[in-house]
């Protein structure tokens, strides 16, 4: 099948969480015989932050952020027999949906796949007019990488046709094990851009924690926090590039993952970092979010924080033995069950079935 994907960026993380979710599934989807041409455009600065060149598994157009190279890239979309609009391309998202389902073959798949739908379940939810919304039931599916039956049921009770979660994995040949490297050396590491969303968060489960175990060293990844004040066992060190998050993963004695509000509440949304840092052999900790145990066991392959106090008891208790025993467990439980592989074969079914719905119908 030829895919048309409309996306954030397949070739910059800067910014873009999506980014090595795009990657893992488009690649294992490339390798089951999909031709992939993967649209983005050139806005957030994110082509000077590239941190991979053009893959040879997917044909990239990078256009300009205007209205015109908008409706050029969209009206390629004709050739495609799966047309897919992702959430949060970052310019002119509604009228990128009008032209590119506009443009495509009317026996072409049409999909909306959302990156972050509990944002956007929130967004049309005091939207009733919204442009996607009132769009939803042109669609033939609405594909999530995450959010479980709760975000199924929204979808389908504001007209989504379908909706099927596909949830995020690993990539076993960008995230894997590799050497200790010193630049990231802590007891607790933490790695996510500021977000509005995310931030009180941060506080209660990272800076607070690292105030109340001030003999642990905190180790701060990402962009926006440089003005943030932070308890003098934290070193921040600002963007991690993804060459890099291999290092990060696997050098500190356990990984922090702070879902974003929106998520937690959820639940049912792993991010991308939870598999990243299992694919790493990293003893991951994660505050509590309803559905872990769908991808991790508690206590033995992922350690549950329900609060920052738990993170900072976690902290104390924690040996270098007991944390490389939990990382082991949790890299072979996803390399069993949640690599990009696994999420391309679903996906495939996913299309090839409702193209057969779709041609029975004719």
């Amino acid at each position: 099948m030829r895919v048309a994907f409309y996306g954030s960026s397949l070739l910059s993380a800067y910014w873009n969480g999506a980014a090595t979710y795009y990657r893992g599934l488009l690649r294992a989807l490339a390798a089951r015989g999909y031709e992939i041409t993967f649209y983005e455009p050139d806005v957030y600065d994110r082509q000077k932050y590239r941190d991979i060149e053009v893959p040879d598994w997917c044909r990239v157009v990078v256009y300009q952020g205007t209205v015109a190279a908008l409706k050029r890239v969209a009206a390629e979309a004709v050739d495609a027999d799966v047309v897919v609009k992702a959430s949060g391309v970052g310019f002119e998202d509604d009228l990128l949906l009008a032209e590119i389902m506009g443009s495509a073959n009317s026996a072409a798949l049409k999909i909306f796949w959302d990156v972050d739908a509990p944002a956007t379940l929130a967004e049309l939810r005091v939207a009733p007019d919204h442009p996607l919304r009132r769009a939803l039931s042109s669609l033939d599916l609405v594909l999530t990488y995450g959010g479980g039956d709760p975000v199924v049921e929204s979808y389908r009770a504001i007209g989504a046709r379908d909706c099927v979660p596909i949830y995020n994995a690993v990539d076993p040949e960008t995230h894997h094990p590799v050497p200790a490297d010193p630049r990231f050396a802590a007891d607790l590491a933490f790695l996510g851009n500021r977000l509005p969303d995310r931030e009180t968060r941060v506080e209660a489960f990272f800076l607070d924690p690292a105030g109340k175990v001030g003999d642990r060293r905190f180790l701060l990844g990402g962009a926006g926090w440089d003005d943030k004040p932070l308890p003098q066992n934290v070193r921040h060190i600002g963007h991690v590039p993804t060459a890099d998050h291999n290092a990060f993963n696997a050098t500190p004695t356990a990984v922090l993952n702070i879902s974003r509000a929106s998520m937690a509440e959820n639940g049912f949304s792993p991010a991308t970092r939870v598999f990243e840092a299992a694919g790493a052999g990293a003893c991951l900790i994660t505050d509590a979010w309803e559905g872990i145990e769908l991808f991790l066991t508690p206590g033995e392959e992922v350690l549950v924080a329900r609060d920052g106090q738990d993170v900072a008891e976690l902290m104390r208790m924690l040996t270098p033995a007991g944390a490389k025993e939990i990382g082991k467990r949790a890299l072979g439980r996803v390399l069993a069950e949640h690599t990009y592989a696994h999420r391309a074969e679903e996906v495939d079914r996913v299309l090839r079935n409702r193209a057969r719905q779709m041609e029975a119908a004719e």
